[in-house]
C-alpha cells in the first residue's frame, strides 16, 4: 500500500520543516511525497531545495501564485499511491493521525474520510479555532453543505481529506482556491459516494501566526456549493 500526500505550500518557512519531518516518522506505510510549492515569496522555497529536496519524493514550483486548490491540480499528474491524503505545510494538523485516517480505506470499508475537528466532542472551543467567528462560520458552512448535498457530516472543511486514488482521479477538479473543499465534498455526494468521518487532533493559528483563510474564502465557499450542486451534468 502506498500513501501519497500532496502538500501545497505557500510562504510556510517557520513550519516547512518541521510538518515534513512529522510526515517521514509515520514509519508504518510506504509514502510518495509531493511538495507543491504555490510561488513563496519567504524563504520557503530555499528551504525546500536546501533542506528537504532529496527527501521528498517530488517538488513542484509554480510561477505564480495561484492557490491552494490550483497546487493540489499540479500534482494530480505525478500521484502513485493507492490512497491520497492533502497536507497543510503548517502545523494545525498532525500527521500523527494518518493511521487511523487511512484504516477504512486500507479495510475497504469506506473510499473516502475526512478529518474532523469536532467529530466526539461536546462543543467548539476558541481555544483550538483561536476565535468564535471562526467557529461560527465552520458551523454554518457544514450545516448548509449538508443540506445541500444530503450529507451529515461534522466538519465539511477540514483540511485531511483523503481519497482512494481510484475516486480522486475521477473528481476532476477545478478550483484553484479554498474552494477546492466544498467542490470535492460537493462532487462526492453527486457522485453517491458515502465520506467517512474520523476524529483528528486540531491545533489551529491565527492570522497573525500565518493563517490564510479568510472571510471572503467563506463566501467563496457558498458559491461553489450552489455551484456544483446544481451544475448539469
Amino acid at each position: 500500500m502506498l500513501l501519497t500526500i500532496i502538500i501545497p505550500v505557500f510562504n510556510e518557512e517557520n513550519t516547512i520543516e518541521a510538518i515534513f519531518r512529522k510526515i517521514l516518522e509515520q514509519n508504518y506505510i510506504e509514502k510518495q511525497i509531493i511538495i507543491v510549492d504555490d510561488f513563496s515569496t519567504d524563504n520557503t522555497r530555499q528551504i525546500l531545495k536546501d533542506k528537504i529536496f532529496q527527501s521528498a519524493d517530488k517538488i513542484i514550483y509554480h510561477n505564480k501564485n495561484k492557490g491552494k486548490g490550483a497546487a493540489i491540480k499540479t500534482a494530480v499528474n505525478s500521484i502513485k499511491g493507492d490512497v491520497v491524503i492533502i497536507q497543510d505545510a503548517d502545523l494545525e494538523y498532525s500527521p500523527s493521525d494518518y493511521k487511523n485516517l487511512i484504516k477504512p480505506i486500507i479495510n475497504k470499508n469506506f473510499e473516502v474520510v475526512y478529518g474532523s475537528r469536532v467529530i466526539n466532542k461536546k462543543r467548539y472551543t476558541s481555544e483550538n479555532f483561536t476565535s468564535l467567528s471562526r467557529i461560527f462560520f465552520n458551523h454554518i458552512l457544514t450545516i448548509l453543505s449538508n443540506l445541500l448535498n444530503n450529507q451529515k457530516l461534522t466538519d465539511a472543511h477540514t483540511c485531511y481529506k483523503v481519497f482512494s486514488s481510484e475516486v480522486f482521479n475521477k473528481l476532476n477538479l477545478e478550483e484553484d482556491d479554498f474552494a477546492f473543499c466544498p467542490e470535492v465534498t460537493t462532487k462526492l455526494s453527486r457522485m453517491k459516494v458515502k465520506i467517512c468521518e474520523v476524529e483528528i487532533s486540531y491545533n489551529g493559528r491565527t492570522h497573525k501566526e500565518g493563517k490564510k483563510i479568510s472571510f471572503f474564502d467563506g463566501l467563496r465557499a457558498l458559491h461553489v456549493l450552489f455551484k456544483y450542486r446544481f451544475r448539469f451534468r
